[in-house]
């Protein structure tokens, strides 16, 4: 899907950058199993403003200096041979992410005003009946480290009402809720239409994405939507940001799995596999 206003860049490579554009140098990011687009965006930070990162991926469950490449069929191997130190899913929730305090891009499958969210289930009757209407990937840590992060930041590759809802189905993900001790709700969010904060503790638009609307933002969130004063048009790539990404840190275009869906995402994983094998 190709940008309207800009035939040089694509809505993939404007989410990777705004991304990558929200990581500082000496960090240390968290990337999770299925997280393409936050995978490249830690590789282009690294590779213009951010040299100095510590990697830790849950693919390989480890520590790394020396991120793995983008890939399907190697990346594991990648991880595991570049690891520093391989600790384990749960002592990674449990022990190490609290201490590290990370920064991790999470992605929402239902997320509310406030900034809560839902990587479980669809169905309002489903912590009842455990027969949800459809079943999301799953909160994998989720519920536990977002409770006590100050740093929760989050993305959206498809923006629309399914996704932004008054009421979630299910809370996996905790946001600016009265229940909260420890932490802070999300900060950050964005979607293939705009950039958001939370100022206030609810949903605000600071940008739009160029050939986009504010009212079409609008029209596509199930909430009332707050706009900063001072919102402007999204600054896309440069074009060293589109080199990177398009020949050295993603040639094979897996980033674009996350915005694809049915025949076309796996057309598009059928070529990535086949390029992979030679």
């Amino acid at each position: 899907m190709m940008m309207a206003v800009n035939q040089a860049y694509d809505v993939e490579d404007l989410l990777v950058t705004c991304i990558a554009r929200q990581v500082h140098d000496g960090e240390v990011v968290a990337q999770g199993l299925a997280t393409p687009l936050v995978a490249a965006a830690y590789l282009l930070a690294r590779r213009t403003h951010a040299p100095h990162l510590y990697f830790v991926s849950a693919i390989g469950q480890g520590m790394c200096r020396q991120p793995a490449p983008l890939g399907l069929t190697t990346v594991e191997t990648l991880w595991l041979d570049r690891s520093l130190t391989n600790i384990g899913f749960v002592r990674a929730a449990a022990d190490v992410l609290p201490t590290l305090r990370p920064k991790e891009f999470f992605r929402p499958g239902q997320i509310d005003a406030h900034g809560n969210f839902n990587n479980i289930a669809f169905g309002k009757d489903y912590l009842n009946t455990r027969r949800p209407r459809l079943r999301l990937p799953g909160s994998g840590g989720i519920p536990d480290v977002t409770t006590f992060l100050d740093d929760i930041y989050l993305y959206v590759p498809r923006h629309g009402r399914v996704t932004f809802t008054p009421e979630l189905d299910v809370c996996s993900g905790l946001g600016h809720h009265p229940a909260r001790t420890r932490g802070a709700g999300p900060r950050y969010l964005v979607s293939d239409l705009g950039q958001f904060d939370f100022a206030n503790g609810r949903m605000r638009l600071i940008s739009y994405h160029p050939g986009v609307s504010i009212e079409k933002i609008r029209s596509l969130t199930g909430f009332a939507l707050e706009i900063a004063e001072e919102v402007c048009e999204t600054p896309p790539p440069n074009q060293e940001d589109l080199r990177l990404l398009r020949e050295e840190i993603d040639p094979l275009g897996i980033r674009r799995l996350e915005t694809l869906s049915g025949a076309g995402r796996n057309a598009l994983l059928r070529e990535i596999l086949r390029r992979e094998r030679g």
